[in-house]
């Protein structure tokens, strides 16, 4: 294992299996998990009920934590896997909501203000992992885990998130990218998959490509 190794990310849509695979990878090799906060939000609920008034507001706390967890890896001295990346709430997440009417073009120009200049403080993470999936597989998934408030996301809004994900991966270009296809395998309950990922995962790390 490479030993610079210090801060590995898992991006994907809702339900692509991004909290299943950081516990993994992290019991695996022994990583320190971060987790997104969903529990803690004291917007979800309300954001998945009435999304224009609260989209501003959503992302505002999800910039400041992310933010917050990556003052927190370049600190420590673990090697940290993250669930989710600040990198898909400002290019997936935020503009998704502007381009949908949900949030206005005033907050959208504040929030995009703000990460700009909190991205000028941190580097990107050292392998960046994508779970792929299609719509059928993410709608599955999520009904499966049995969220309340994720009982009211629409079709559409998942739709238009894969397609900013593939939009935003096909160009990313600030770190080595690992992609996974979700549709075509099952890593949390087939360890012979769960093997494949950590193969992959291998390639990356020691520059196997």
């Amino acid at each position: 294992m490479n030993d610079t190794i210090k801060h590995i990310a898992i991006a994907g849509n809702i339900g692509a299996g991004k909290t299943t695979l950081t516990r993994m990878l992290a019991k695996h090799y022994n990583w320190a998990p971060h987790y997104e906060a969903l529990d803690d939000n004291p917007y979800i609920s309300d954001f998945y009920d009435d999304m224009h008034r609260w989209s501003f507001n959503m992302q505002m706390y999800f910039l400041n934590t992310r933010f917050n967890s990556i003052l927190e890896i370049v600190k420590g001295n673990d090697s940290v896997i993250q669930d989710r990346t600040i990198y898909e709430d400002a290019n997936i997440f935020a503009p998704n909501l502007h381009g949908m009417g949900l949030m206005s073009t005033r907050d959208y120009n504040t929030y995009k203000a703000l990460f700009e200049s909190l991205k000028s403080m941190i580097k990107a993470p050292d392998l960046l992992i994508y779970l792929r999936a299609s719509i059928p597989t993410l709608v599955n998934l999520i009904q499966k885990r049995g969220r309340q408030y994720e009982d009211s996301i629409r079709l559409d809004y998942l739709k238009r998130l894969n397609e900013r994900y593939e939009a935003w991966v096909s160009g990313y270009k600030d770190g080595p990218l690992l992609i996974i296809d979700v549709d075509d395998i099952d890593f949390e309950n087939k360890p012979e998959d769960f093997g494949l990922v950590i193969n992959k995962v291998e390639a990356q790390l020691n520059g196997l490509f």
